[in-house]
């Protein structure tokens, strides 16, 4: 069996990513470099797409369930990027932006030149490891690095952040990076198609204030209501931070802002629930 791209990881992202593009996903545990390569001999890919990562059902797991977030997120890019080496495969690391502190008063949209820096969380440690390691290929062997940002869908799912703040019904009003996961599948297949290597921001251009989005779905369902409360009273060790898309927009990729998308987002979600 041959094909140009294989999906690593069956979570909520490799799934979406198998659905949409139709290329075929290892739901494989992988363990060793020898289970990669079994992989590859298998399907024979040109790409990789690892979408392996755990967070749990927010990043508080992940400082309970520290040896399997290490190695999620830390040990089996690292892996596949060395099986990826040797075979003369190219490499898509799905990341994270969730790496940054941010100063709303001081800072604009962080470019990808941007030293990591937000240690405080275990799961951004595991991410800020795989990234350092990984990203010292990207030029000499093609690795691209994709960094998405809390995800927003136009279906159900518990990792939908809009499922989330339905079941929330209290959020807080600062700006945030957001991918809205329709798009981020289509910059995927761009940035692959034009052999794109290094680190890229891959959200939705602009700040999504959550009560911006949650006012859009009560147009919707009036019934649903929501209050805001101050970030700083949950006491919540958390990332919050604006992205910027302007080297994404450079490789030629039509960005949209995240307000574009929320209408479109909304009606989908509800069409499919």
């Amino acid at each position: 069996m041959s094909t140009n791209l294989l999906i690593i990881g069956n979570g909520y992202i490799g799934k979406r990513i198998q659905e949409s593009l139709g290329f075929p996903l290892c739901d494989k545990k992988l363990y060793t470099l020898q289970d990669a390569e079994k992989e590859i001999a298998r399907f024979k890919p040109r790409v990789i797409v690892n979408s392996v990562g755990y967070i749990g059902r927010n990043v508080d797991d992940c400082e309970v369930n520290k040896d399997k977030t290490l190695f999620a997120n830390t040990f089996i890019p690292i892996l596949l990027a060395e099986a990826a080496l040797r075979h003369g495969i190219k490499l898509v690391h799905i990341s994270s932006g969730c790496i940054f502190h941010y100063d709303y008063d001081k800072d604009r949209p962080l470019d990808e030149k941007r030293t990591p820096d937000f240690f405080e969380l275990y799961y951004s440690r595991t991410k800020i490891y795989a990234e350092q390691a990984i990203a010292a290929l990207a030029e000499r062997y093609g690795v691209l690095i994709l960094r998405i940002r809390v995800p927003l869908d136009d279906r159900p799912h518990p990792k939908n952040i809009l499922t989330k703040l339905i079941k929330y019904k209290t959020v807080i009003d600062l700006p945030n990076s957001v991918t809205y996961i329709p798009d981020f599948i289509k910059a995927l297949r761009h940035l692959v198609r034009t052999d794109a290597r290094g680190i890229y921001h891959v959200v939705n251009k602009g700040g999504l204030r959550y009560p911006e989005l949650l006012d859009v779905y009560r147009q919707r369902v009036p019934s649903f209501s929501y209050t805001k409360v101050p970030f700083k009273k949950l006491g919540m060790v958390r990332t919050n931070v604006v992205l910027s898309t302007a080297k994404l927009e450079r490789s030629g990729f039509p960005v949209r802002t995240i307000q574009e998308v929320l209408e479109e987002c909304v009606n989908g979600y509800l069409a499919s629930s």
